[in-house]
């Protein structure tokens, strides 16, 4: 195992990571929202959450990478004002990745709220707690089980990206390329050992994850 495959290791744990604390601030006020929202427009914010689900990544990807470009509106206002560059970077990875794993994130943890007694909102509210406190002393801690799964999935499932990730961060060593992009460019050179090595720290990774994630569910399961 040389430098390149630990440093690509690397880039793609870094890169779940760094999404999977993005998805949480972004996927518990989401979650929160959509469990209690008596809103007509549900469905559509529930359909736009859920859409990387059944679109094919290189759909997401193409999209993302026509308006991020520097030739797009987007993509020369963020170039001219803040200097950031997002096709083709380690930062458009993490941007994309947070939308294409955003329902990974929201489903769980909106299961969680929803199948929550309203009578513990209710007690918290008659205790004089404001709704922040409550989401976050009460409601938080009793949906430990879909938090985890959330974090989890979200996670495992930034880990195994291959088409958002190539179109919009492209192969760059050390920068943007992650394992499922060199699994695949080891293939295409023929080299079955070097994508084997990828693929069986992949797949231990994700059989551990699980196993872990089912055990800590299973035992939570039995303490409540």
């Amino acid at each position: 195992m040389n430098t390149e495959f630990w440093q690509t290791l690397l880039i793609t744990f870094e890169l779940a990571a760094i999404t999977t604390v993005f998805l949480l601030l972004i996927g518990i006020p989401l979650a929160y929202f959509l469990s209690n929202t008596q809103s007509r427009l549900k469905p559509i914010f529930e359909t736009f959450i859920s859409m990387p689900l059944v679109l094919p990544p290189t759909v997401l990807g193409f999209y993302l990478l026509i308006s991020l470009s520097p030739e797009s509106t987007i993509g020369a206002w963020l170039l001219e004002t803040f200097n950031i560059r997002l096709v083709f970077s380690f930062a458009g990875l993490v941007l994309g990745s947070i939308i294409y794993s955003l329902p990974f994130m929201v489903h769980p943890v909106q299961a969680g709220f929803e199948n929550l007694p309203k009578s513990y909102a209710e007690a918290a509210y008659t205790m004089g707690k404001s709704k922040l406190a409550t989401l976050f002393k009460v409601l938080l801690p009793n949906i430990k089980s879909a938090l985890l799964t959330g974090i989890v999935l979200s996670f495992a499932h930034t880990v195994g990206e291959f088409g958002v990730v190539l179109m919009l961060g492209g192969n760059i060593p050390g920068e943007t390329k992650v394992a499922s992009i060199a699994i695949y460019d080891e293939v295409e050179g023929l080299n079955y050992a070097a994508a084997n090595q990828y693929a069986l720290t992949l797949f231990l990774f994700s059989f551990v994850v699980l196993l872990l994630v089912y055990a800590f569910n299973g035992r939570w399961n039995r303490v409540i």
